[in-house]
């Protein structure tokens, strides 16, 4: 993918701002978006993004990223969405997002969930197994061996390839997990949910994920 795509980022915060600004630095046009846009408008100019609400923002994007609470969801509008990238960069917290049953229950994935309330959308996960401020601290140049890998998972192929694309052009090397239900395998308490991995040791943790097993909260951090 060349540079210069128009990506909406659905959410302000750490992850949020992070990714635009760095967007920004790869040749992206990048706005932001908030339910109070006026109130971010000094921070997105420094980052170099522009700003708007939530519903501007997805129109904007040629490519979406959904960078919010998961509780959010409902928030996000599936009509400008329809036949976009959208990359799901969202985790599952239930002392933030309340109880979601069918999550708890392992019935579903996250991006199933989002794939499901954006059911014209291409939905890729991807962005959610990095903390934010390890997005700017692990980018490492193409030539360096032991880079940072980031797992993606989506069922369109094609999508798949143009989120890759953007892991590369900001540093990480991505590796496909596999369909969005199997995305589980790098949700929130995995093995491979924000810890820094190369592509061989990634691999090796989408591999010993266990649906019913979670690592011990805050771990990753």
């Amino acid at each position: 993918m060349k540079p210069g795509f128009r990506i909406g980022v659905l959410g302000a915060g750490a992850m949020g701002g992070t990714l635009g600004s760095l967007l920004v630095k790869s040749g992206h046009t990048v706005m932001l978006s908030s339910r109070h846009p006026d109130a971010l408008a000094n921070r997105a100019t420094d980052l170099g993004c522009c700003v708007g609400t939530l519903g501007e923002a997805a129109d904007f994007g040629e490519i979406v990223i959904a960078a919010l609470p998961l509780h959010a969801l409902d928030d996000v509008p599936a009509r400008p969405l329809a036949e976009k990238i959208v990359v799901d960069a969202m985790n599952y917290y239930p002392e933030r997002d309340g109880v979601i049953t069918e999550l708890d229950e392992h019935r579903t994935t996250t991006s199933e969930r989002v794939a499901r309330h954006l059911n014209r959308s291409r939905v890729v996960k991807a962005f959610n197994a990095i903390l934010a401020h390890d997005l700017r601290s692990d980018r490492r140049p193409l030539i360096d061996r032991d880079r940072r890998a980031l797992p993606i998972a989506g069922d369109d192929a094609a999508a798949k390839v143009l989120v890759a694309d953007l892991c590369v052009q900001l540093g990480f090397d991505a590796l496909d997990a596999g369909t969005l239900a199997d995305s589980w395998r790098f949700e929130r308490a995995k093995p491979a949910y924000c810890f820094p991995l190369t592509l061989a040791q990634l691999r090796r943790a989408l591999a010993c994920a266990e649906r019913d097993k979670e690592l011990p909260h805050g771990s990753w951090r």
